[in-house]
């Protein structure tokens, strides 16, 4: 389910949050939403603000049930059962993203993003595996995105394919990207884009190095 009407700026933050319970989880029983707020970085009117978006998940004097909020913020990011997700451009940044994530997935039962194929041109690596992941050649996204049910696509290609490689992930299904590639993808309203410039952070970075 999507709840309309819910900005991108709040589904950024309800991760946060779940990290946080997560890490709680086993210690405290309940949370505020003032420490709640303050292991995210966020403010408390904040955290009530965004949660109550999606129902009414505290109990005034006491705060939020920290397993039954937990619960309900993997539901309400679909985070329940494992989503398949697949990675096209397997250079250096590729690499240690599949291994960071394959690792992630098999070590920690409540990361269920599951990496299930990675897409390349360099026909050294098409046919092999990194990790246990299957390397598919860049013509075989139309067939493996639907097979494997992919919904979920990371990209870290070159900026002048970048475009056609999110094309041939739209076209076979995928409906969220999140792209490496220093250039703005075009897509369509129902596909989520999500860009990750690493070159302008760093450059934003550093403007804060004279401070």
């Amino acid at each position: 389910m999507v709840w309309k009407g819910v900005s991108d700026a709040v589904i950024r933050r309800l991760p946060l949050y779940l990290r946080v319970l997560e890490e709680v989880k086993g210690k405290e029983s309940s949370i505020s939403s003032h420490e709640l707020g303050e292991e995210a970085g966020v403010r408390p009117a904040l955290v009530r603000k965004d949660l109550a978006w999606f129902g009414e998940f505290g109990k005034q004097g006491v705060g939020y049930d920290v397993e039954f909020l937990q619960d309900a913020l993997r539901k309400i990011l679909h985070l329940e059962e494992p989503i398949h997700m697949a990675l096209v451009g397997v250079g250096s940044l590729g690499h240690a993203l599949a291994r960071y994530n394959r690792r992630r997935f098999l070590e920690d039962p409540v990361f269920t993003i599951e990496p299930v194929a990675l897409f390349d041109v360099n026909p050294k690596l098409v046919g092999g595996t990194l990790d246990g992941i299957p390397i598919y050649s860049l013509e075989e996204i139309k067939r493996v995105v639907p097979e494997e049910a992919i919904q979920l696509a990371i990209i870290t290609v070159p900026a002048d394919a970048a475009q056609k490689v999110c094309d041939a992930l739209v076209e076979a299904g995928v409906k969220a990207i999140l792209n490496f590639a220093p250039v703005q993808l075009e897509a369509p309203k129902d596909v989520h884009v999500a860009n990750t410039d690493l070159s302008l952070e760093l450059q934003r970075l550093a403007y804060y190095i004279g401070v």
